[in-house]
C-alpha cells in the first residue's frame, strides 16, 4: 500500500501546487471561459480522478486516505464540469481564495509525503 501512495503522491502532488498558484493568479481568465473548453478539463480531471482510483481506492486511516479522497474528488468534479459545462464559472472572492490555499496544502501535504517522508502507513 505504501509503494502506491507514495507514487501517487509523487505524481499527484506537484501538479496540484503548481494548478492552485497558476489558477489563483489567472482567475480573471475564467469568467471567459466556453463550455467546449470546461467540457474537456471536466473530461481530463474524470480520467484523472479515474486513473488514481484504479490504482489506489483504499479507505484505511492515515496519510494514504487523502490520495483516495483526491482521486474521488477530481473524478466527481470532472463529471460536475461534463454535466454543466455552461455553468457560472469560479468568482474571485474569499470562498475560492479558500479553495485554492486548500488545494495548495493538499498538494504540499502528498508532495511531502511522496518524497521526503519515509512510509510508516
Amino acid at each position: 500500500m505504501s509503494s502506491a501512495s507514495r507514487t501517487i503522491a509523487r505524481i499527484v502532488g506537484p501538479p496540484v501546487v503548481a494548478l492552485a498558484v497558476t489558477e489563483w493568479i489567472n482567475m480573471d481568465i475564467f469568467a471567459q471561459q466556453t463550455a467546449p473548453v470546461v467540457y474537456l478539463n471536466g473530461t481530463l480531471l474524470l480520467v484523472g480522478g479515474v486513473a488514481i482510483l484504479q490504482a489506489h481506492n483504499r479507505w484505511s486511516p492515515g496519510w494514504p486516505l487523502l490520495v483516495t479522497l483526491t482521486g474521488w474528488i477530481t473524478a466527481a468534479l470532472g463529471l460536475l464540469r461534463m454535466i454543466a459545462p455552461q455553468a457560472t464559472q469560479a468568482q474571485e472572492g474569499p470562498t475560492i481564495n479558500l479553495v485554492f490555499i486548500a488545494l495548495a496544502i493538499l498538494g504540499g501535504a502528498l508532495s511531502i509525503r511522496g518524497y521526503l517522508l519515509q512510509d510508516d502507513a
